[in-house]
């Protein structure tokens, strides 16, 4: 009906809905109870059953050695029965501890009973079996209620009836009998009850905290919002428990490390992964932006320990958790950015140095010298511009183009010698567009500055004229880049060492990746690396110029010798 108006609607309190925790007491202790009252129920009737029995054997021995008295036998065909039959069945029947003992003629008149009153009359029962000779049980309900008796036959020296006796106890009795067990029993099941709830209680209170009071609907929910959000996010993610088994692994980290869909219950150091990310993961501490190399990635490592302790030591809490971000594009963009400051700081440089050279030509035009004047002028433009034309004739990619004019002058600004080979040739369009051209300039780029440092190394330790020879071409399907100089080369023992993170001949940290970035950008697209050596290192590259070779089917080969 219509509210009154300017009444408030009554506030609605929102069911909250029942914890996991409350839901499985609720049903344990159902269980419990079950289980209690089931268990009682089965006692009771066992211990009825069994009262029963003790009552059947009672009544019968009691039956059977009234029967089989001498003494009852002649008093039976005697001439007053009745008063030697009654004062000995009473006695029997106290000595027994039956409920009755009745003595009857073979006609089934009462010649004995616990009531005198009811002597005389007919037996209030079955006794067709006993005539034939039988002895049996039944429960009849008689003048002292229902009981549970026996019938047996009084019989002669010649096996005739001449008799029957009848012995019972009442049901009433035997329930009175089980008054006592029933009373333990119930405080038993009523024990158990109380002790099973008590441990359910407990099992279900520690449940609670695990769950924090959140239901089975809840659970589900906040699992599903779990699974969304650690796969939906970029960061890779993956969760080690305290053996350094894979717990969870999200899918930036599966295409981070290039792992299969059945990555969990695996041991991390069995992945097939990089040694060095793998002693990162697995190593005591916690590690924080650590740059590794994977097949084709450059990616930045996190670990922490989940819980109380270090991630694997003596107290390892719950595992480890260990983040990915991929830095691959970041890294060539330094590369990049590193060429281009190269680049900008050798333009200064000959910016600085054609300043010099335009004073020495406007001092010689003042000093009347014009010849010399232009014998000058014209032999600094003749030597750049035969190298310029000589890197746009050989090669017809700008992005190689450019970069091998800018690594020229910066060769020149440090003093070493920048030559292109005679058979460099690459023209335009011969090479294939999956080919990155970052790829190009990560590769080549880092070969000439090793090779730059390593021949100003060696012209500084042998006093020679340092010299960077740089071949690049294309032999058939595949392109060839080829980097020399004159420095002193590479050790035979570190060959295999060469492309590992973190391999440097330099003094201090921060260096080593240059020729981690050539290998992985040369596997990334299916070639190979070797180093040889000639008047110094000689590292050469080569790609597969169709796209079916250009797919990573091996890593980098190292070796001596010339290429």
């Amino acid at each position: 009906m219509p509210r009154p108006p300017g009444t408030a609607e009554p506030v609605r309190r929102r069911r909250l809905p029942r914890s996991l925790a409350g839901q499985l007491f609720t049903v344990q202790i159902v269980i419990v109870a079950a289980v209690v009252a089931g268990c009682a129920v089965l006692a009771y009737l066992g211990a009825g059953e069994r009262a029963k029995e003790s009552a059947r054997r009672q009544v019968t021995a009691a039956a059977r050695a009234v029967a089989d008295s001498p003494a009852v036998r002649q008093a039976i065909v005697g001439p007053d029965p009745s008063a030697v039959l009654q004062p000995y069945a009473e006695q029997v029947r106290a000595d027994s501890a039956v409920d009755f003992i009745t003595v009857m003629d073979a006609h089934g008149i009462r010649l004995a009973h616990r009531d005198p009153a009811q002597i005389g009359k007919p037996y209030l029962g079955h006794i067709e079996q006993a005539l034939a000779g039988r002895t049996f049980t039944e429960t009849y309900t008689g003048t002292l209620g229902p009981s549970l008796r026996v019938i047996t036959p009084v019989l002669d020296g010649r096996g005739q009836v001449i008799g029957l006796v009848s012995s019972g106890i009442t049901l009433q009795s035997i329930s009175e009998q089980l008054r006592g067990p029933l009373s333990a029993l119930v405080g038993v099941a009523l024990t158990a009850l109380a002790l099973g709830g008590l441990g359910t209680y407990l099992a279900n209170a520690r449940l609670r905290r695990h769950t924090h009071g959140m239901g089975a609907a809840e659970l589900s929910h906040l699992y599903e919002y779990h699974q969304a959000t650690l796969h939906a996010v970029r960061e890779g993610l993956v969760l080690l428990d305290p053996g350094g088994r894979v717990v969870l692994c999200n899918d930036a980290a599966r295409e981070l490390l290039d792992l299969g869909p059945d990555v969990e219950g695996g041991a991390f150091a069995e992945l097939g992964l990089p040694q060095a990310l793998t002693r990162a993961v697995l190593a005591d501490g916690p590690v924080v932006d650590e740059v590794h190399l994977t097949a084709e990635r450059v990616v930045v490592l996190n670990t922490s320990a989940i819980g109380a302790g270090p991630a694997f030591g003596p107290a390892r809490g719950l595992g480890t958790v260990l983040t990915l971000r991929d830095h691959t594009e970041l890294q060539a963009l330094n590369g990049e950015l590193d060429s281009v400051r190269g680049f900008t700081e050798a333009l200064g440089a000959q910016a600085h140095e054609a300043a010099n050279r335009l004073h020495a030509v406007v001092s010689l035009v003042e000093l009347g010298r014009y010849r010399e004047a232009v014998e000058f002028a014209t032999a600094e433009l003749a030597l750049a511009q035969r190298l310029t034309d000589r890197v746009v004739g050989a090669v017809g990619e700008p992005v190689l183009a450019a970069l091998l004019l800018g690594k020229a002058a910066q060769a020149a600004e440090s003093g070493v010698e920048f030559v292109l080979s005679e058979d460099s040739r690459i023209d335009d369009g011969v090479l294939p567009p999956d080919l990155p051209a970052r790829d190009l300039v990560t590769m080549l780029g880092n070969l000439i500055d090793n090779a730059l440092d390593a021949a100003i190394l060696g012209a500084s330790a042998q006093a020679a004229a340092p010299e960077v020879t740089v071949t690049a071409r294309t032999d058939e399907d595949q392109l060839l880049l080829r980097v020399a100089d004159t420095g002193p080369g590479i050790d035979p023992d570190a060959v295999d060492e060469v492309f590992r993170r973190g391999w440097s001949t330099k003094e201090g940290s921060g260096h080593g990746l240059g020729l981690a970035l050539v290998a992985q950008a040369a596997r990334r697209n299916g070639g190979t690396v070797e180093v040889g050596r000639e008047r110094g290192a000689v590292l050469t590259v080569r790609l597969p110029l169709t796209a079916d070779a250009a797919r990573p089917t091996a890593r980098p080969a190292g070796r001596v010798g010339a290429p």
